[in-house]
């Protein structure tokens, strides 16, 4: 059985994100989005969201690269000058794994991004991180135990087989992450979250073109598998990825060709909350 669930990331971002996550969802094959809550866009995202109550919408946890939901003042172990988190992550990695106070200052955001998503109203579909900063496993512990409470269910554990990959194009090198992504993901799914088989989006991330994504629905495994993309109507909206085509992402998922793959293989398609209990099918 072949259970898909498409995820847009970067919810809130700017309009331009928006826009592209409702077309996408109203007029292709998108089934759920991934919100910043501090993102300059973020009352647009919610209130599209609430006229979309088919689309999973989760929580996309920034920890690097965009500002806290805490004022500046009570997280200075994690941002620099300008109030934003640093974008050195390994360097913040160490100090998060080293230092008290910047442990604390973490528990501190990761509850507050939690809480702004509950206030908005939204069913918490699923949790994820920007750049996948969760395969910190003090991120992913601090995640886990606040998470519970505001009812987190599901979460991504970026495991992304290069063998289906390389039967569509070369791809070259190791995915270096892969060993902590499959930890995260074997210590959520003992605390009882649903966590997809497989996810793709990591190699191609930014560049999840119609010719990647259609040879992604041809090949796709047994099991629960997640494919994430960045849409937006513009390729350089402000915050904007450098080299990132997500004005071709977008073309992607709408995409009539799509969806008509996803039938002729049989394929599920649903947010993270269809698919509870069903992970593991695949393995």
């Amino acid at each position: 059985m072949r259970r898909l669930i498409v995820t847009a990331d970067d919810f809130g971002a700017a309009v331009a994100v928006n826009e592209a996550v409702e077309q996408a969802h109203r007029h292709g094959i998108l089934t759920a989005a991934s919100l910043m809550v501090a993102g300059a866009a973020v009352d647009d995202a919610v209130a599209r969201a609430r006229t979309m109550p088919a689309l999973g919408v989760g929580l996309h946890l920034v920890l690097v690269d965009g500002r806290p939901v805490l004022p500046a003042a009570r997280v200075p172990a994690l941002v620099g000058r300008d109030g934003r988190f640093r974008d050195d992550m390994v360097r913040s990695a160490i100090r998060i794994f080293l230092d008290p106070a910047a442990r604390a200052q973490l528990a501190a955001e990761i509850e507050a991004q939690f809480a702004a998503f509950a206030a908005t109203g939204l069913p918490l579909d699923h949790v994820n991180a920007h750049k996948h900063f969760h395969l910190h496993p003090t991120i992913a512990a601090t995640i886990l135990r606040f998470g519970r409470r505001f009812g987190m269910a599901a979460v991504r554990a970026p495991i992304e087989p290069r063998g289906v990959l390389r039967r569509i194009e070369r791809v070259p090198g190791r995915d270096v992450a892969a060993p902590w992504a499959r930890r995260i993901g074997r210590g959520m799914r003992r605390a009882g979250m649903t966590v997809p088989d497989q996810v793709f989006g990591l190699a191609w991330s930014g560049a999840m073109d119609a010719r990647r994504l259609g040879g992604l629905i041809d090949h796709l495994p047994a099991g629960l598998s997640e494919i994430y993309a960045h849409p937006a109507t513009a390729d350089d909206y402000p915050g904007h990825a450098p080299g990132y085509a997500c004005r071709a992402e977008l073309a992607a998922l709408t995409d009539p060709a799509m969806a008509a793959r996803l039938a002729a293989r049989g394929v599920a398609t649903g947010r993270f909350a269809d698919f509870a209990d069903s992970a593991g099918e695949g393995a």
